[in-house]
């Protein structure tokens, strides 16, 4: 199992890949290894959330330029597995929103680590609905996106009878599906964003392909970094080099 040893201006991070998400785990070892990151900034910083770097535009870039569109000329499909949560310390791949990105294949480079919160027992029943209704608008946006050609149809014929009886079949399988799949907060996402902490939210929408094992002290200094616009910290923090761990 690779680990990666990311050496930072305010200290080392190690993290270890994944073997469930192969094709991210190669792809970072690959940039790793070509020294892709080195020189790269941690430019997107945000207390109690996380810290995003990995943009090769972010390299001697000046105070105040707009970072985190950069990256190489291709993305990963989406590695997206239940039981790998954004807990705290997880190290996951940045990628466009769902708008322009339906099948959720993450950049080619950019990575975020998660810091996020403990959450106490008593927000876990909210958390609950609110990733119920996260998973049930997953399915049913993937459902209308089979069905298109369909509502396409109906929409062309204005047929507003058709497109409500769709709607509500596609509704009643999103529920069965989640209900059957059992989507939404699992126990391991209870026990872990009660005690560690995390990002709950961001489960199911992006792929989480690694975690920290040492340097997680790293983590909360950068995230604790001044920022300014675009939530790029005010001093820099850069990845001197990444050494991979066999």
């Amino acid at each position: 199992m690779a680990k990666v040893k990311i050496t930072t201006t305010l200290g080392n991070i190690t993290v270890r890949l994944y073997d469930e998400t192969p094709l991210h785990r190669d792809n970072f070892l690959k940039l790793a290894k070509e020294g892709y990151y080195n020189g790269t900034l941690f430019h997107r910083v945000i207390k109690d959330f996380m810290i995003q770097g990995g943009d090769p535009d972010s390299k001697g870039a000046p105070a105040g330029k707009a970072l985190g569109m950069g990256g190489p000329a291709y993305t990963i499909e989406a590695e997206i597995k239940p039981g790998l949560i954004h807990k705290r310390g997880a190290l996951a791949a940045a990628r466009q929103g769902d708008e322009v990105n339906p099948e959720r294949r993450s950049s080619g480079s950019q990575f975020y680590i998660v810091w996020g919160q403990q959450y106490k027992e008593g927000q876990m029943g909210q958390l609950a609905k609110q990733m119920k209704m996260q998973a049930l608008n997953t399915v049913f946006n993937r459902l209308a996106t089979e069905r298109k050609a369909q509502i396409m149809e109906l929409r062309r014929n204005r047929d507003r009878a058709g497109l409500q009886e769709l709607q509500d079949e596609l509704e009643a399988l999103a529920h069965a599906e989640v209900e059957s799949q059992q989507l939404g907060l699992s126990e391991l996402q209870r026990q872990t964003y009660t005690t560690l902490g995390g990002t709950p939210h961001l489960d199911g929408q992006y792929t989480v392909f690694g975690e920290v094992v040492e340097g997680l002290d790293v983590v909360e200094r950068i995230q604790h970094a001044a920022t300014g616009r675009n939530d790029r910290p005010v001093e820099d923090v850069a990845m001197e080099h990444l050494t991979i761990i066999n």
